[in-house]
Formats: structure tokens, C-alpha cells, sequence
């Protein structure tokens, strides 16, 4: 699905703004669909809605909510294919246009869109969205069922207080905050009735030379001509078929820290598309994982779309502080946990040279099977997985950012492993079947008992999230060292790449202690200075990211004070000490070659 676009064939209207707003219940009400609002609210777009009003019943919302706002297309624009286009709206939404059903979606952090028929259209059209933020067994994320968080309040088991009458709310199986609504941009585009798709650019370094075939899906049209121009913005290549290979002499390579994209204008008829891209390779040889061909060190974090009244809504401006902070402190990676990121970020991403693991909202996964209800939800979810993992790769396969895929996050691979593998196998070969560029593909766990999994070495790159020294042996640095030891020694028996992926303490801003306590960012500072120390001595660790890039919202609970406070940064992008410790450290370990001798190995 291509990004909406400006150009001389191709009209874009935002529909981003102030729009109308209702808070409903847990019954989609068409009413408010087919009808104009009454007495309404105002919300902005995109945003998600929990945080736009001083109201906990915002933040507490269970069920459906509903948006309304008006728009016009120009008469000069009817004769054109129209098309209405949301980034994101989180979780299930329907969409209506003058009181008719245009399309319904499943799932909170992927594109989606329809066709608007010209002849429905008045001068004025009223645009209604009801949005359900329910999250349960059957959603990705996913939801708690036994009305117990994960690091929340709950429902007690003990029969004397399970009386008590508690009110229906989402119960995360996740430790993020569950923010929803029309979360990122909304568009009305519009293009000539034949027109192009996709496209799919696909490149191989040989020789010191670029193998390129940009390839192009048309509907209506039979042929398409690429022309590809240089950053500068020369024509190199003219007028070549779409789906031929052609070759860029001694071409610029796309590299972390130093980015260079190509624009390959592809025509079909009365529509063109200019799709950027980037020349680069990634691969896995051996325990290293390379990027054009070099052994790649990832720096950086897990991350969150998360910021003060925007909650998990797109905010451009944000996006260009959080990649200035990460240059800021040497970092060169993240990854979109635990969902994919707008795609707007990973534009920003491409332009910048930031390396990123693309991963799906798969977090929380359990496989037990329980009672054939539930089990009809695990069913619903599976088949939800591989529909979501198939639009993030289609989404998202050009950006030359995206080095890897990772499936899921922290996934119960220890209780019934023999399933899990099963699980995942099969969607670690969807994966590469989808991707034109058979990227690596990995599976994020964290578990204790790691020697009874059996999915983070069907990897390409193993990827474990640890808390020695925080979850586990909390306060007791030595013991956190010994225990990261004999997993390392245990890992690198396999002959893959590892990657830590999270590892971290919480650290509330402001509090110090000469003693180094919990809580400190005295003692942050000393778990990644014990950690690390450990990492260092392995060649096959390809790289860290801490957890988290910065403080984020979670549900309320007892467990999180003001939500989670892991963040090298505060929620308000305010470097703690550790920060200061990982400018220097990343600083000095470069991008590549790092623990290897002068062959690269």
C-alpha cells in the first residue's frame, strides 16, 4: 500500500484537526454513525483520545468512541479514483461516509483504506468513525481476560473479596499504556482511475555495482517506465521497464549514520509514484550480523510511540527530537516495540541512517489452550498474526531503515515449547517468504528458563530481553553479572548473532543515593555498567538496546509510579545519568568492526 502522495498525477487532502467527539459505551451505537453528533466534543486528530480531556473517564474508557467531521471534494477531482485512508486507528473501528457503511477494520497500528464512489458525494459529506479500544484473548495486543494487569491492580482470588463488583475495563497482557482513537494521519487522495498500486524496489550490491528491479502492481494499465534520479536530483536511469533489472555504476550506499536515497519515478499511464529507496545489503554470516557486506553493532533502544497528550498519536516534531536525542548519545538502532511505528517515523529513519527492527504488535502471547471459548480466541488470534505480519512487510519492505523482523514480543515459549516452536516456525517462514528482501527474522523472548525454550534459537539472531538485576535479583549486582554469564555461555554454543533487546532498571528522575539503592539513577547506572561489562566479552553479542529510550505511560497499578521510569531519558526527553554513561560508552564503540579481529570475525 502506497503512502499518499503529491505530485503532478496525485491529490492529497489531510483530514487531520479538530473533529467532533463522542464518548460511548460498550454497544456500537449506529446512530451516532448514520447521524450528526449532538452537543458534541471536540478531539484532535491524529491523537489518541485519553489524554486530550482533564476527565479520568478518558483514561478509563471501555468500549466505543465516535468522531464525526465534514468534508468537501472539488467537482474537478469526481472524475478521479478517490480513495479515504487512515494510518492507524487502534483497535477495531467501522467507517462511515453520509450514513453508509464504507469499510471496518481490525487492528490498531497498520494502514488501511477504501474507495469513496464519486456519486455518493454532496458538497458537504459527513465522515463518521466509531473506534473500539477493548483489547481481550483474540486482539494483538493482547488483553487479560481473568481481569488481572500485568503489573496493574486486579481482581483478588481469594472468594470473600471476589464479590465485590468491579467495573468492566481493559486489563493489559502488556506494560504499556493502552492508548487509543485515530492515533495517526487520516487522508483523502485521490489518482487517475488507472493506476499504480504498489511498488517494490529491490537491490544487489555486485561488483561495486547496484543490481536494481523496481517492479510496480497496476490497476488498469499494462506497463510501467521507471526513471531513477540521485539525492541530488539527476536522472540516472531513463525511461527503463518496470520489472527489468538495471544497473547503478559505483552507486552511493544507504549506511547507519550516513543515509543516501535514490527516487525512482515509476509512470503508468496518467499516474506516476516516486518511491525513494536505498542501496544496501543485510545479512547474517556466521554470529555477525552485516550491513553492506560489514559487521553491524546495534546501539541504541527499545522505544514507545509515547508523549504527553499526544498519547501514542503521531506528533512529527517529537519523531525529529527523538532521533536528534539518539544521535545526541551515539545510539544508531531501535526497535518499534511493540507494534509498527508510523510510517512517517520510518521515513524520517530512512532519511537520518537509524537502523531499525520492524516488529509486530504480537506482545503478550500465551498458547494455552483453556476452554473452547478461549480457544476460539487463540484461533482468531493466530490467523490475526499472519494477516498483520503480512501488511507490516508489505508496508514497510522498502524502507532500506528496516534490517530485520521481529515476530512477537516476549512470547510464553517456556510452557508449552513444543507449540511455540510450531507457532513461530511457521510464521518465521511466512516472513520470508513475504519480504522481497528475505530479511533476517527473529522472535524477542523473555524467559527464565531459556534452556526449555526452543523458539529464540530458531532465530537468525537470537534477541532476549533480560532484568538480571532489576525482575531478578534485584539490588544484587554481582548476582545479576554471574547469572548474565551463564546464559551468555549457554547462548554461544549455537553459532548465531545475539542482540540484548531490553534490558534496564527503573529510575525516577531526581532521586539519588550515594549507596547506589533501587529506584536511584545511581543504581540505573551501575546495572548497565555490571551488564555491559558482561556483553563485552562476548564476540557473538551483535549489540544493546536499553530499555527504554524514554519514560512511558502504563496502566495504574502499584508496580509503576507515574508509569514506567526504565527510560534513559524522562517522559519529557530529559537525559538521567545513565544517559550520560551510554554517550560516552557508544561514542566510543563504533559502528562497525567491533569486537572483531582485523578479518572482520
Amino acid at each position: 500500500m502506497l503512502y499518499p502522495q503529491m505530485n503532478e498525477k496525485r491529490t492529497v487532502f489531510d483530514l487531520g484537526g479538530l473533529w467532533n467527539f463522542y464518548l460511548g459505551g460498550e454497544s456500537l451505537e449506529k446512530k451516532y454513525l448514520a447521524e450528526p453528533l449532538k452537543n458534541p466534543e471536540k478531539m484532535y486528530v491524529p491523537a489518541s483520545y485519553n489524554d486530550q480531556k482533564a476527565d479520568k473517564r478518558y483514561m478509563e474508557h471501555y468500549g466505543f468512541v465516535y468522531y464525526q467531521r465534514y468534508f468537501s471534494v472539488p467537482n474537478e477531482l469526481k472524475s478521479k479514483r478517490i480513495v479515504l485512508r487512515f494510518g492507524a486507528v487502534a483497535h477495531k473501528c467501522v467507517v462511515f461516509i453520509n450514513g453508509k457503511e464504507l469499510i471496518n477494520n481490525t487492528g490498531g497500528f497498520l494502514p488501511f483504506e477504501a474507495e469513496i464512489d464519486p456519486n455518493s458525494l454532496k458538497e458537504q459529506n459527513l465522515l463518521s468513525v466509531a473506534v473500539d479500544n477493548r483489547i481481550d484473548l483474540s486482539t494483538l495486543p493482547v488483553g487479560n481476560e481473568v481481569k488481572r494487569a500485568m503489573f496493574g491492580d486486579g481482581l483478588p482470588d481469594f472468594e470473600s473479596v471476589r464479590k465485590t463488583v468491579i467495573k468492566n475495563k481493559n486489563y493489559p497482557n502488556f506494560d504499556f499504556f493502552n492508548y487509543c482513537g485515530i492515533n495517526r494521519p487520516a487522508f483523502i487522495y485521490t489518482t487517475p482511475k488507472e493506476y499504480i498500486n504498489d511498488i517494490t524496489v529491490i537491490t544487489e550490491i555486485k561488483n561495486g555495482a547496484a543490481a536494481v528491479k523496481v517492479s510496480a502492481s497496476l490497476a488498469g494499465c499494462e506497463k510501467a517506465s521507471v526513471c531513477v534520479f540521485d539525492r541530488e536530483g539527476k536522472e540516472i536511469i531513463h525511461n527503463a521497464d518496470a520489472s527489468s533489472e538495471f544497473v547503478i555504476e559505483a552507486p552511493r550506499l544507504w549506511q547507519p549514520g550516513n543515509a543516501y536515497l535514490y527516487t525512482a519515478k515509476v509512470t503508468c499511464g496518467d499516474d506516476c509514484y516516486y518511491q525513494k529507496f536505498g542501496i544496501r545489503s543485510v545479512e547474517i554470516k556466521g554470529d555477525k550480523f552485516l550491513i553492506n557486506g560489514k559487521p553491524f553493532y546495534f546501539k541504541g533502544f527499545g522505544k514507545h510511540e509515547d508523549s504527553e497528550t499526544h498519547g501514542r498519536g503521531y506528533d512529527g516534531a517529537l519523531n525529529v527530537k527523538d532521533i536528534s536525542l539518539m544521535k545526541w548519545i551515539n545510539a544508531n538502532s531501535f526497535r518499534t516495540s511493540h507494534y509498527p511505528y508510523a510510517e512517517e517515523m520510518l521515513s524520517l529513519c530512512d532519511e537520518e541512517g537509524i537502523v531499525v527492527i520492524g516488529e509486530t504488535p504480537a506482545v503478550g502471547l500465551g498458547f494455552s489452550y483453556g476452554n473452547e471459548a478461549e480457544q476460539a480466541k487463540l484461533n482468531a488470534r493466530a490467523k490475526h498474526h499472519k494477516e498483520v505480519l503480512e501488511q507490516m512487510i508489505a508496508r514497510d519492505k522498502n524502507h532500506p531503515c528496516i534490517v530485520a523482523w521481529s515476530l512477537a514480543n516476549e512470547p510464553d515459549t517456556t510452557g508449552d515449547p513444543d507449540r511455540a516452536h510450531e507457532y513461530f516456525k511457521t510464521l518465521y517462514d511466512l516472513a520470508h517468504r513475504l519480504d522481497p528482501q528475505s530479511r533476517p527474522v527473529t522472535v524477542v523472548v523473555c524467559n527464565n528458563d531459556y534452556v526449555r525454550d526452543k523458539t529464540a534459537t530458531l532465530s537468525d539472531m537470537i534477541c532476549v530481553n533480560r532484568y538480571y538485576g532489576w525482575y531478578i535479583f534485584a539490588g544484587d549486582l554481582d548476582a545479576a553479572k554471574q547469572a548474565m554469564t551463564q546464559e551468555m555461555e549457554y547462548f554461544s554454543k549455537f553459532g548465531k548473532p545475539l542482540m540484548i533487546t531490553e534490558y534496564g532498571a527503573d529510575a525516577v528522575a531526581g532521586i539519588h543515593s550515594a549507596g547506589a539503592n533501587t529506584f536511584s539513577e545511581e543504581y540505573q547506572l551501575e546495572f548497565y555498567e555490571a551488564i555491559n561489562s558482561v556483553l563485552d566479552k562476548y564476540s557473538f553479542v551483535v549489540g544493546e538496546q536499553a530499555w527504554n529510550f524514554a519514560d512511558f505511560a502504563t496502566v495504574q497499578g502499584v508496580m509503576r509510579v507515574d508509569g514506567n521510569k526504565k527510560g534513559l531519558f524522562t517522559r519529557d526527553r530529559r537525559p538521567k545519568l545513565a544517559a550520560h554513561h551510554f554517550r560516552k560508552r557508544w561514542g566510543e564503540i563504533p559502528d562497525f568492526g567491533y569486537k572483531c579481529n582485523n578479518k572482520g570475525e
